[in-house]
């Protein structure tokens, strides 16, 4: 979720559905102990009580492979009381691979175990919890449980796993019935990622990995009212126009779009509003058309008038 779920578009979602917790991108610890200018640019919400504005608890995810480093990290992390720590596992992307972070780490169990000991080490009992996230492997489940044990056996609290594998990528389908496997096998509480797109998804997930909770990512920027929906057990029809969630939606993408110019340069903010519709299109007729719209415009008055555009039609219609 690097580049995509920042604290622009996490104060957005959790304004539009309800959740219990929220993850930052990560932070690449590979070299020294990071200033505190560096924690709070990949989590600002920790000058706001480690919450979103809506009140959602934010944890800080760390991501490295040398104990020590990470341990220092996080013992200076913890001073500015993020929701929780949480150690990425997970991430497939070769650039980070290729520097000992993320999934590849799924290859040596003993590396898990002494990054998640370390870490643990130096947090404080009673304070913020540790969890981690990770795949099934890096190419094959046979070391999944033995990954799962290492982070359990060093303290880790809570386990998500994304129900795929690194060289899997994001190519369906999901493997949610691992995820069981790996929650018969540990003592924490574990939860299942993966090919969460909608509420009838949510429910075959739950069935197949037989787990109570489910970490939303890319579904979540596709539908941001699918945990909304899920809380209320409402399955969506696939003909549904969704008018009013549409309504709803609109000002949330232009105070969006408001966010990411203030954050970025005139020439990049573009890009991440389309970034973001280019999801959204998967859920909604409208944001399809309006992707469409934007697409050939970068520049940002442009935008502006468009969104306006858009705004006034959806009221229209609405009237």
């Amino acid at each position: 979720m690097e580049g995509l779920a920042d604290e622009v578009l996490r104060d957005v979602l959790t304004r539009l559905s309800p959740y219990d917790q929220a993850v930052s991108e990560f932070v690449r610890i590979s070299a020294t102990v990071l200033p505190q200018r560096s924690f709070y640019r990949i989590s600002p919400e920790l000058a706001q009580g480690g919450r979103t504005a809506a009140g959602t608890p934010v944890q800080l995810q760390l991501m490295g492979s040398d104990p020590d480093l990470m341990a220092q990290n996080a013992a200076r992390a913890v001073q500015w009381s993020p929701a929780g720590i949480d150690l990425n596992f997970g991430c497939p992307a070769q650039q980070v691979n290729r520097h000992r972070g993320g999934a590849v780490l799924l290859d040596e169990p003993e590396t898990l175990h002494a990054v998640a000991a370390a870490v643990r080490a130096v947090m404080p009992l009673g304070g913020p919890k540790l969890t981690a996230k990770m795949r099934l492997g890096v190419r094959d489940t046979g070391l999944t449980l033995a990954c799962a044990e290492a982070l359990t056996e060093a303290g880790v609290e809570r386990i998500v796993v994304h129900a795929r594998t690194k060289l899997e990528g994001y190519r369906p389908p999901a493997h949610w019935v691992w995820v069981g496997r790996i929650a018969d096998h540990v003592k924490v509480p574990v939860v299942a990622n993966g090919e969460v797109w909608s509420v009838a998804d949510w429910q075959r997930c739950r069935q197949e990995s037989g787990v109570a909770d489910v970490m939303l990512g890319r579904g979540a920027v596709a539908d941001p009212f699918l945990a909304r929906d899920i809380r209320a057990g409402r399955v969506r029809d696939a003909a549904d126009p969704r008018e009013a969630d549409w309504a709803e939606l609109l000002p949330a993408i232009a105070f969006f779009w408001a966010r990411v110019r203030d954050k970025l340069a005139a020439r990049h903010a573009p890009g991440r509003l389309k970034q973001w519709l280019a999801f959204l299109s998967r859920r909604f007729v409208q944001a399809e058309a309006l992707y469409q719209a934007l697409r050939p415009l970068n520049d940002i008055h442009a935008i502006d008038a468009a969104l306006a555009a858009a705004g006034a039609d959806c009221l229209a219609r609405a009237a």
